[in-house]
């Protein structure tokens, strides 16, 4: 398709270099032979499309002439291509790192970003891409991943507002200015090293006019040092490099930030949302005529094939009056296992309770004291995926949804296990076929107005209207009073929001030494993403909808319209 429309540099567009699979080298070892077959496959198919540019394979070591396998990572001045002759390029230089519901905020430090950038370079480097500069927004259900939030914001030098994050954006900046400085001599030599102590070292490039430039690097974790280069002394910082283009003067040191940092703003506006009005999913009718019944527990993404975030099983249960605990009036104890990512529990159509899975503990377990009355009850799971897999091999294997076991505890015949009777399957709410966020849905149901104070029911619908606010500050929705669910404005999917609390270690974060995504968490006490973006483009001057959907239970009239400022210390 681009190809088509002469795209490409040979054709006198702006591609200069194209990639076919990413990161695929981890997933072909496992696939063994056939893995191979498929990644000589993907390179021929490719090359033979004739576009005039090089490609390249991310993370694959086994990439076959004449495609340039590459880096990706925090660091990758360790790095080589395969064959000598193929340029040594770091295609996702990591800015920060993704964050998942119920985890930390991330941040990398730019100094070491910087210096990770000029460790590369200093080894001969030619290519740097970094992912993200610009940071992103999962606008629908187009999760990265399981349970990563709706911000992707990779802690970019520009957010994921469209705003610049200092000091990140000018430092790099300024070191891009003097790798630029460098560019005849870097272009013109390999580097040669020069020990100049236990830790500290000048890789030297020189062109044959007589161009010189020198990286001089500590790689202490601990000291600074004072080294002597060209007779001449340099004090340089621990975990840095300092930037010579001429082999003299230091225009650029990696640990030496000059900007002030941003500071980010959640402004109030005063736009006021009115008219509210809502509508509750009836747990009753999930076993209508739409719904399926087999033996047994079904893979959730076999049935739903991704069309929802919910799936409903459901099944019943006879007591019979003569049971012991109901003369007792002690419960019963309902245990499901559940491989997630999350499950609301109903008994004869009430909230039972919930559960859900974690990031790095995606099967889990519910378990949970149950009233049951003589003769019939009805039980219902409600299933929810947050975003599916996204990394692996075998996709077709990894389940979700409720595939263990479900087990009534506490009846005069000890215990009763569910998981192979009859269950009623239903695919997606009742909203989601009536397209409750879109506004010019006819939904087949009636909204209802009332007071949101005293409303905070389960699956639970709002609907409200609210005017554009003036100015052109990026907007978002506070979502701090609810707990987990969707939202649409104009029938565009602003995405998840889950209100849940970050888990982590905010202790502290020190630029030196090696960053891993274990390092320097942020955000500790708060819910993992609280403001939710909303595009401006997708705004009326008056009257925008805007339908919520909860989950759990919250407080729609604590949802507001924030505007997001940046401001610089002086």
């Amino acid at each position: 398709m681009m190809k088509d429309e002469n795209l490409f540099e040979s054709q006198g567009g702006p591609i200069i270099l194209s990639q076919i699979e990413n990161e695929y080298e981890p997933e072909s070892k496992l696939y063994g032979p056939a893995g191979k077959a498929y990644v000589k496959w993907a390179a021929k198919m490719a090359v033979g499309l004739n576009t005039g540019v090089p490609w390249v394979m991310c993370k694959e070591y086994d990439a076959p002439d004449p495609v340039i396998n590459t880096c990706n990572g925090f660091y990758c001045d360790y790095f080589s291509p395969n064959k000598p002759y193929k340029p040594t390029l770091w295609t996702e230089a990591w800015t920060g790192w993704f964050s998942d519901f119920g985890g930390p905020n991330y941040q990398r430090p730019v100094e070491d970003l910087a210096f990770a950038v000029a460790r590369f370079i200093q080894k001969g480097g030619s290519f740097v891409n970094y992912y993200m500069y610009h940071g992103g927004t999962n606008f629908g259900r187009t999760a990265g991943g399981p349970f990563i939030t709706t911000s992707y914001d990779y802690d970019a030098p520009i957010d994921e507002y469209g705003l610049i994050r200092q000091p990140k954006y000018d430092h790099l900046k300024e070191l891009h200015k003097a790798v630029k400085l460098c560019e005849k001599a870097l272009l013109n030599s390999d580097p040669n090293i020069v020990i100049l102590g236990s830790y500290e070292k000048a890789h030297v490039f020189s062109s044959e006019s007589g161009g010189c430039a020198a990286f001089l690097s500590n790689y202490n974790l601990r000291s600074n040092a004072k080294v002597t280069f060209n007779n001449m002394h340099y004090n340089l910082p621990r975990w840095s490099i300092s930037i010579l283009p001429d082999c003299q003067n230091v225009v650029f040191n990696t640990a030496k930030v000059g900007p002030k940092a941003s500071r980010v703003q959640m402004v109030p506006t005063n736009v006021k949302i009115e008219s509210w009005e809502t509508f509750n999913e009836d747990v009753h009718s999930v076993d209508d005529e739409s719904s399926m019944t087999v033996k047994g527990l079904l893979e959730q993404l076999n049935i739903t094939r991704d069309t929802s975030d919910y799936l409903w099983y459901t099944t019943s249960v006879r007591i019979s009056s003569s049971e012991s605990f109901l003369r007792k009036g002690t419960p019963l104890t309902l245990s499901i296992q559940t491989a997630g990512h999350g499950i609301h529990v109903f008994i004869n159509g009430q909230l039972s309770g919930s559960a859900f899975g974690t990031q790095q503990k995606r099967k889990f377990s519910f378990t949970k004291n149950i009233n049951l009355h003589p003769g019939e009850n009805k039980i219902s799971i409600l299933s929810i995926a947050v975003g599916l897999p996204n990394i692996g091999p075998h996709f077709e294997t990894w389940n979700i949804g409720v595939q263990g076991s479900v087990v009534l505890h506490g009846l005069d015949e000890g215990k009763k296990d569910l998981t192979w009777q009859k269950w009623s399957y239903k695919v997606g709410l009742k909203g989601e076929a009536d397209n409750l966020g879109s506004p010019n849905s006819i939904p087949s149901i009636v909204w209802t107005r009332g007071s949101l104070e005293t409303l905070k029911h389960p699956l639970t619908w709002y609907k409200a209207f609210f005017n554009a606010p003036g100015g052109d500050d990026p907007l978002a929705l506070d979502m701090s009073g609810m707990g987990k669910g969707q939202v649409w404005i104009n029938g565009e999917s602003i995405g998840r929001y889950w209100t849940i609390s970050v888990n982590g270690n905010c202790t502290g974060c020190s630029y030196v030494g090696a960053f891993r995504q274990t390092k320097c968490h942020f955000g500790c006490g708060g819910p993992t993403q609280q403001w939710y973006h909303v595009p401006r483009s997708w705004l009326k001057p008056t009257r925008n909808s805007l339908v919520v959907f909860e989950e759990i239970g919250g407080d729609a009239s604590k949802i507001s319209i924030v505007k997001r400022l940046t401001t610089t210390d002086k």
